[in-house]
């Protein structure tokens, strides 16, 4: 079977619903659905893939990945949003599934990220770190201590929120 996704960025998801974007076919009676995602970033995306345990090849303007029995295509279409193709053993619902999954492991790389150019970040603006915790939710807690010229220092906390 083959199923094609196109991967709807969060921020215009309401806006496609509102003119209605829905699941359906294409020209040659393949199945076509809509997920909503915050996939962006390219290296991202292949880095949650590979969370899914996925075998994946960047080409040029293209991922692919592989699972057993399961393989997909991801390409950006003329408006820059990821589209996806499943073909193998899969159906609509197995292929939305997927991408949830992908989705939830790209939250998680953009949160390594974000929390990996705090830490680089932190001296040139002054600050320390001092603890990182984490929680059960996966959220994260950085406490910085704010260098004064003088050595005196101040606390500053951040929390950045699992994605």
């Amino acid at each position: 079977m083959s199923v094609s996704l196109i991967l709807v960025p969060l921020a215009v998801a309401a806006v496609s619903a509102a003119h209605g974007l829905r699941s359906g076919r294409d020209h040659q009676q393949q199945v076509v659905c809509q997920v909503q995602t915050r996939m962006r970033d390219a290296s991202l995306l292949a880095a949650a893939l590979r969370g899914t345990d996925a075998e994946v090849t960047e080409g040029d303007g293209e991922i692919l990945a592989r699972w057993k029995g399961v393989r997909a295509r991801f390409t950006r279409n003329q408006d820059e949003i990821w589209e996806a193709h499943f073909t193998g053993d899969v159906d609509e619902a197995r292929a939305v599934d997927i991408v949830r999954a992908i989705d939830a492991g790209y939250g998680r790389q953009v949160q390594r990220a974000v929390l990996e150019r705090l830490r680089e970040r932190a001296p040139a603006a002054g600050l320390r770190l001092e603890s990182e915790s984490a929680a059960a939710d996966s959220s994260v807690r950085l406490v910085f201590a704010v260098e004064a010229a003088a050595g005196a220092t101040d606390g500053a906390t951040v929390a950045g929120g699992s994605s």
